[in-house]
């Protein structure tokens, strides 16, 4: 059994597109078979994450745990199957995706917009049609036309 036990990274740098979150000994280490292991930096020691993806970029770099003389090597891919570490990882990130969040609201925003005012043309078309209004009509369905 795989959990963690602690994550704090040594520090978080955000890097263009990328954030960075980089790890150090003290501040990582994994309950396994009801033994603790801590991180040590022999290997891979960041994760990066894309900012427009919000995806990991480096799923395939390989993480050194020790205790005692006994080492564990275990691939970011197979530390995102840990449900612990997601949990941990999402806190450490929430401050930084913050920005993306938003940009989604907006873009939810501007398509109730349309989708409003799609609706509010249909209304206008079938009122022009109700007033036997060929005028408003060609209007409106050239401006639906256009959307």
């Amino acid at each position: 059994m795989l959990s963690v036990k602690m994550l704090k990274p040594y520090y978080v740098k955000e890097e263009g597109n990328y954030i960075r979150v980089v790890l150090a000994y003290q501040y990582f280490s994994l309950l396994m078979d009801d033994e603790v292991y801590h991180f040590v930096p022999l290997e891979a020691r960041e994760i990066r994450i894309n900012r427009d993806t919000q995806q990991i970029e480096n799923k395939n770099d390989v993480f050194v745990f020790q205790k005692g003389k006994k080492y564990n090597h275990i691939t970011l891919s197979d530390l995102m199957k840990v449900k612990d570490f997601q949990e941990h990882l999402s806190t450490i990130l929430s401050p930084y995706i913050i920005v993306s969040e938003t940009d989604e609201k907006k873009d939810n925003i501007d398509h109730v917009i349309m989708e409003l005012e799609r609706s509010n043309l249909l209304r206008l078309i079938d009122r022009s049609l109700d007033d036997k209004n060929p005028e408003n009509f060609l209007l409106y369905t050239t401006k639906l036309n256009e959307m």
